[in-house]
C-alpha cells in the first residue's frame, strides 16, 4: 500500500477521533469553562499524557517499530512474534511497578511539575486527587503502543488510527452522563480517562489476533533482541524526555501565571493539534515501518521519494491550517467553545495563543516527517542532539517572552523553538547523504504558499458578510463559520488547480481501489 493510500486511511480515522475530540472540548468549555477546575484537570490529563509520549508514542515506538519491521522482513512471522511476546512480558512488569511507584508519590509529583498550586491548598489537592485518577492510563496506553506497533508493520493502519475515538467516546459520555454524579465534573474525566485506555488495550489485542498474532503472557526475559531494544531506546527516550521536558517546563511556568492560564494554552493547543493530529501523526506513524522496510531491503531511491512524498503531503494541508488559525482564530474559537462558562474574555486570549502556536505548525508536521529518517536507521541519539538544543532555545525565550506576552508568549517560544528543530533534523539527514531537497519539491511547496495567502485574503474578505452569523444564535453561529471553512477550502482547491499545483492523476491515485 502506498504512503498516500495509508496515510489516508490513517488520517480518516483520526479525522473522526479529532472531530469527537473537538466535540469533547466544546463540552469541558461549557461544563469546566476556563479556571482552577480545569487547569488541575490539564495537569491530572497532561501528566499521563507526558509519560505516553516518552514511553509509548516516543522511545518505545520510535525504538520497537523499526526492530519488528525488519525482523518481519527478514526472519518472518513467528520470530517476530516471539519477539514481541517478549517485550510485552518486560514491558507489562516494568509498567505494573512504574503506576504503582507514582500513585504513592503523586503529591511530591503535582509539587514538582504545578508548584504554582502550592499556594492554593484546594487546587493542589484536587489535582492530585486527579492524577490519581488518569494515571493508570500509561500502563494501558503503552501496552496498546506495542500491539499498534505489530499492525502499523503489517500495514494495518485503521485499527490503531480508530484507539483514540475510543478516548473521546469515553469522555464525552462522562460529561454528558456523569458530570453531576461526582464532586465535580473533573473528577468524572479522570476517571473515564483510565477506562478508555483499558477498552483501548483489549480492541487492539482483538485486532491482533484477528490479524494472526496472539500474544501469550511470558515470564520477562532480557533477550538479545530484548536488550538490543533497550540500547536503542535509551537514547530515544532521552530525547523524547527533553521532548516533553519542554512541555512539563510550559506547565510548571504557567502554573505561575494567573488563573485560566493553563487552560488558555490547552484550548489553543488542542485546536493547533487537529492537523497536526491529522496528517503529521498519520505520516509519522506510516512512515517510520515504510522507512524501516526500505532501508532493511537497501532501497535509498524509495527511501527518499517516500519522505519527499510525506513532506509534499504534510505542508500541502498545514500551511492553508496556519494561514486560517492565523487570519480568523477568534472567529473560529467562538463558534466552537463560546458559551456558559467559557467567556468572550476567554476567547480573546485562546485566540491570541492560537495563533502563535498556528506560527509552528507546519514545523510540528515536519518534525514528524523528519525523525523517523533516523529512527529507521536505529539513530536515536542525533535527535535528541537537536532535541537538547531546541529545549534551551525554549527556555531561554519562555523567560524573556513571557514577561511581555504571559501564556501567550509561551506558545511563540514553542513555535520558534519546533521551526530551529525541524532545521536542525533536515540538516543532519542532508549532511550524512540520507535526503536531498529536489526542485520540484521547492516549486511544489512554494506554490502551497502562495494558494495558502490566496485563500486567507478570501476568508479576510468574506469574514464581514458572515460575522452576524458567526455572533448570531447556534444554529447561525455553525452556519457562518460552516460558510467561512468551505469558503476558505474552495478558494484554496482552486487555486492549486489553478497553478497545477494539484494534478488529477494524484487523486485519481489516491482514491484508486488498487
Amino acid at each position: 500500500m502506498s504512503i498516500l493510500k495509508s496515510t489516508a486511511i490513517f488520517g480518516s480515522f483520526t479525522m473522526i477521533s479529532r472531530i469527537l475530540g473537538f466535540i469533547r472540548d466544546i463540552l469541558m468549555a461549557a461544563v469546566l469553562g476556563a479556571g482552577a477546575i480545569t487547569d488541575c484537570f490539564v495537569v491530572a490529563f497532561k501528566l499521563p499524557n507526558f509519560f505516553r509520549r516518552l514511553f509509548a508514542e516516543g522511545a518505545f515506538s520510535a525504538s520497537y517499530v523499526p526492530i519488528f519491521s525488519a525482523t518481519l522482513e527478514k526472519d518472518g512471522k513467528e520470530v517476530a512474534l516471539k519477539f514481541a511476546e517478549e517485550v510485552f512480558a518486560c514491558l507489562l512488569i516494568t509498567l505494573l511497578l512504574f503506576v504503582a511507584i507514582f500513585e504513592l508519590f503523586t503529591p511530591a509529583l503535582i509539587f514538582t511539575i504545578a508548584n504554582g498550586f502550592v499556594d492554593d491548598e484546594a487546587k493542589f489537592s484536587l489535582a492530585v486527587i486527579l492524577t490519581r485518577y488518569t494515571f493508570p492510563f500509561i500502563l494501558f496506553v503503552s501496552l496498546s503502543s506495542l500491539l499498534a506497533g505489530i499492525l502499523n508493520s503489517l500495514g494495518r493502519f485503521a485499527e490503531t488510527a480508530a484507539v483514540p475515538i475510543i478516548l473521546n467516546i469515553c469522555m464525552i459520555s462522562a460529561l454528558v452522563f456523569a458530570a453531576n454524579t461526582l464532586e465535580t465534573p473533573a473528577h468524572a474525566l479522570a476517571i473515564a480517562v483510565s477506562v478508555a485506555g483499558f477498552i483501548q488495550l483489549i480492541f487492539l489485542f482483538r485486532a491482533c489476533y484477528s490479524a494472526g498474532y496472539r500474544i501469550k503472557f511470558k515470564m520477562p526475559k532480557l533477550t538479545p533482541k530484548v536488550k538490543k531494544l533497550l540500547i536503542v531506546m535509551g537514547p530515544a527516550a532521552l530525547g523524547a524526555g527533553v521532548i516533553q521536558l519542554n512541555l512539563l517546563l510550559d506547565m510548571i511556568i504557567a502554573s505561575h501565571l494567573p488563573d485560566a492560564s493553563m487552560s488558555y494554552l490547552y484550548y489553543a493547543d488542542r485546536l493547533n493539534q487537529f492537523p497536526v493530529g491529522v496528517i503529521g501523526v498519520a505520516l509519522g506513524t506510516v512512515l517510520l515501518p515504510l522507512l524501516s522496510r526500505n532501508i532493511a531491503s537497501g532501497d535509498e531511491v524509495l527511501v527518499l521519494k517516500n519522505q519527499n512524498q510525506a513532506i509534499e503531503m504534510g505542508l500541502f494541508f498545514t500551511v492553508p491550517a496556519a494561514v486560517a488559525f492565523i487570519v480568523v482564530p477568534a472567529d473560529l474559537i467562538h463558534v466552537l467553545l463560546e458559551r456558559s462558562s467559557f467567556t468572550s474574555e476567554a476567547t480573546a486570549q485562546t485566540s491570541l495563543t492560537l495563533m502563535a502556536y498556528a506560527a509552528g505548525l507546519p514545523a510540528y508536521v515536519l518534525a514528524k516527517v523528519f525523525v523517523p529518517g533516523y529512527f529507521a536507521r536505529n539513530d536515536t541519539k542525533t535527535p535528541l542532539k537537536f532535541a537538547i538544543v531546541a529545549l534551551f532555545i525554549n527556555i531561554s525565550l519562555n523567560l524573556i517572552l513571557m514577561q511581555y506576552f504571559a501564556h501567550v508568549g509561551l506558545a511563540m517560544a514553542t513555535a520558534i523553538s519546533a521551526w530551529i528543530n525541524v532545521f536542525m533534523l533536515a540538516g543532519g539527514l542532508m549532511l550524512r547523504g540520507h535526503y536531498k531537497i529536489e526542485n520540484s519539491l521547492l516549486i511544489r511547496l512554494f506554490k502551497y504558499l502562495i494558494c495558502s495567502v490566496i485563500m486567507g485574503s478570501a476568508v479576510w474578505l468574506i469574514r464581514p458578510l458572515v460575522k452576524e452569523l458567526i455572533y448570531g444564535n447556534a444554529a447561525e453561529q455553525v452556519a457562518g463559520l460552516l460558510i467561512l471553512v468551505f469558503s476558505g477550502f474552495a478558494v484554496y482547491l482552486f487555486a492549486t488547480f489553478l497553478t497545477k499545483t494539484v494534478k488529477k492523476e494524484e487523486l485519481k491515485a489516491l482514491f484508486s481501489k488498487r
